[in-house]
């Protein structure tokens, strides 16, 4: 097995990217999105991609941003604006990326990978794939661009996905809702990923959002909804939420941070 993050391949204009991180579900830790960004950049740079595949290692696709992993304390303000920006600049990434990208979900995806990959101008997803976004469960609002793509997308199964039910769509039903573009058996997803993004590269195909949006909404809503996100994840039901999942996982020591943060919250909290 590779220990790079992102292993890169390339064949007929078509770059693959694959997220290489299986021991933690290919989890968004700050090294793999430096890594997945320099990817990008790479990719983006490089004349003979006029395509990117984005998929994972097996069994995940990713496991979604891995909090305790990406955030430092730091002064309440400066926490604040952190998340926020870093929250902005990750999903323009996607949003900005000049090339078309497909994303081929080979299992689990959750959270911001579910989110990030509508920002992809497809998602073919294998037979084995399931999209999580517990948002709501976690306490916070919505994030990249799933306010505005969801409903676009899915109408009113949005709210399964983002409100309290929590609605775990496996591929079939997916694509049934309009998530996802098309699923296929798991042998088959990379080849499938293969033939489209081949088909763009040769076709010259420019960037097309899903959902009929322009670049230009992404990237108001984007911002509006890391702003919401701060906020929120500076909130007690964020922290207790983040306190318990951590606690239910055997992680004890970032799950100690996030009960003191809670049970310090209204002495920093002013400091917002």
């Amino acid at each position: 097995m590779s220990t790079e993050l992102v292993v890169r391949t390339h064949a007929d204009g078509v770059t693959t990217l694959r997220i290489n991180n299986p021991r933690r579900l290919n989890g968004w830790t700050e090294p793999m999105m430096r890594a997945l960004r320099s990817a990008f950049e790479a990719a983006a740079a490089d004349d003979a991609t006029r395509a990117v595949v984005l998929t994972g290692t097996d069994p995940y696709y990713c496991a979604g941003v891995n909090l305790s992993a990406a955030i430092q304390l730091q002064h309440p303000r400066k926490l604040h604006a952190f998340i926020r920006e870093h929250n902005q600049s990750w999903f323009e990434t996607f949003i900005d990326f000049p090339k078309p990208l497909l994303a081929a979900v080979n299992g689990p995806c959750i959270g911001a990978a579910v989110t990030s990959a509508t920002l992809c101008d497809g998602i073919i997803a294998s037979e084995e794939a399931t999209f999580s976004t517990p948002f709501a469960r976690l306490g916070i609002p919505p994030e990249g661009g799933s306010s505005l793509l969801f409903p676009r997308l899915m109408g009113d199964d949005a709210r399964r996905m983002l409100g309290d039910e929590g609605w775990v769509p496996n591929a079939a039903e997916a694509v049934e809702v309009g998530l996802v573009d098309r699923a296929v058996p798991h042998d088959d997803l990379m080849d499938e990923a293969q033939r489209v993004a081949a088909g763009w590269a040769a076709e010259r195909t420019g960037r097309q959002y899903r959902g009929g949006v322009t670049a230009d909404e992404l990237r108001a809503v984007n911002a509006e909804e890391s702003e919401a996100l701060a906020t929120a994840f500076l909130s007690p039901p964020f922290l207790m939420a983040q306190y318990r999942f951590l606690r239910s996982k055997k992680k004890w020591q970032p799950a100690a941070m996030f009960l003191a943060l809670r049970a310090a919250h209204p002495l920093w909290s002013r400091l917002l």
